[in-house]
Parts: C-alpha cells; structure tokens; sequence
C-alpha cells in the first residue's frame, strides 16, 4: 500500500449518512464522531449524502466539512476537500427553468390527487443538484414519518410515482432513487452518489463505501455497485462501527 502526504494510506472510506452514520435524519451519536476521527488516523474519511450541506450539517454537526477529509453533500454536487468547496453543479442550469416548471407542475397536480392516509407540507424540496419529492410531505412528524414507511411498503406508493414520471419524462434522461422513508430523489442520469467519485478515484488505491441502501433502487446502489468502489452493506449505525472496525482496526 502506498502512503500519501499526511501519513496515511492511499485507502479512503466513503459514508452514506442516513442508516450508516446516524439513524435516519436523526443526530450522529458521540461514539460515531469519535470513531470516525479515530478511523482518520488510519484512512482517509468522507462522507457522501443526498441532502444538501445544511442537512448534513444538522446530523453530523456544523463543522462537518473541516470534521472529515472529503465531504459531499447531494451526491457530490457540492464537493469539499479538507475544508475548501472544490466542485458545484447545478440542476437549473443543466435543465433550465421551462423542462423544470413542467416537472414541477406534473408532479404536484399527481400528489394532489394521490389518495393516502395523510399529507403535511412541503412535497417538493428543490436543491442544488436534484429534486426530492414526498408523496406525504417533509413537514411530517418522526412518527408520521415512520407509519408513511410502513404504509409505503405494502402499497408501493413512491413506486408507482417514480414509474409514471419516468415514462412521462424520459426525454429529459432523469434517474429516479428511492431513499430514507418518505420520499425520493430526481436528478439527471450520472448525478447519483457516483458523482463524487471523480474527486476522489485518481488519488486512491482502493476506495471503500459504506452504506445500507444499496440495493437496486436505493440511492446507495450506483456507488455501491461501482468497479470503482469496494461496497459494503450496512444495516445501522452500530453494523458501520463493527464492519470498519474489522476491515480498518483490527
């Protein structure tokens, strides 16, 4: 294995944040902060999310991005190196506002005439690199929010969406990825957690990603199933400190 500048290995560890690190759009436990820092002593760490830096921010703590090596929120759109913003893409200007308005539109007038249990508030959330839609609304509570994953499973609603906006899309060559519990992500094909690895794969040997939906479908999927990444699966927070023990620690 050879040695970069700082000391460490030409290893890196990627992280999905919900499931992986913290619990889902729940507070990183101290234990993870300080196994994470003590893993850096060994790897280089970073983390990739969906969510947009704020999020991120709110679960891994103000100072994520100076806290770990690389940080990349929303797939990587937003990509940070020891601190300093090394790369920015924006959906608006990769779809410009009509293709988007026409989205925008299909997709409300289909929640509003969607037939389930309840809806809160704010069923589009427009980010930099993507647009994540919730059938039920990002204003639920932790506990709607977990009757809505319930529900989700047995009548495939999310599903059924994603099915009928890629059909009635597909000139726009979106990619649909359903994660967390109430919702799912849009973005143009290529702009899943892949993304950030164009940051990062010139510079190691080996790349390690760490994250708990990687399944077809789940927006761990691509990096996880990537020739360019060494995917392991992960069912909670508790299963990340065990596996990266094991692999990095022992």
């Amino acid at each position: 294995m050879g040695r970069n500048n700082d000391g460490k290995g030409d290893v890196i560890a990627l992280f999905d944040v919900d499931g992986t690190l913290t619990y889902p759009r729940l507070g990183v436990s101290s234990e993870m902060l300080q196994f994470l820092q003590e893993l850096r002593k060994v790897v280089t760490v970073g983390v990739v999310g969906g969510s947009d830096l704020v999020k991120i921010s709110e679960q891994l703590g103000k100072s994520v991005v100076t806290d770990y090596d690389y940080v990349f929120s929303e797939n990587g759109l937003v990509a940070y190196e020891n601190g300093k913003l090394i790369g920015n893409q924006s959906l608006k200007a990769h779809l410009g506002d009509e293709k988007l308005k026409e989205f925008i539109n299909f997709t409300l007038h289909y929640i509003a005439d969607l037939d389930i249990p309840i809806k809160r508030g704010t069923f589009i959330e427009f980010r930099m690199g993507m647009i994540n839609v919730s059938p039920i609304g990002r204003n639920c509570s932790q506990e709607e929010r977990v009757e809505f994953e319930r529900y989700d499973k047995v009548h495939n609603v999310r599903k059924a969406m994603v099915d009928i906006l890629r059909e009635k899309f597909k000139d726009l060559n979106l990619t649909f990825s359903i994660g967390g519990q109430i919702s799912f992500d849009v973005f143009p094909e290529g702009w899943d957690k892949t993304f950030c690895l164009q940051f990062v794969e010139q510079k190691f040997s080996e790349i390690h990603f760490f994250g708990d939906k990687t399944y077809q479908g789940g927006n761990d999927y691509e990096i996880f199933s990537s020739e360019k990444t060494i995917g392991h699966t992960v069912t909670s927070p508790e299963d990340t400190l065990k596996q990266c023990t094991e692999i990095f620690l022992s």
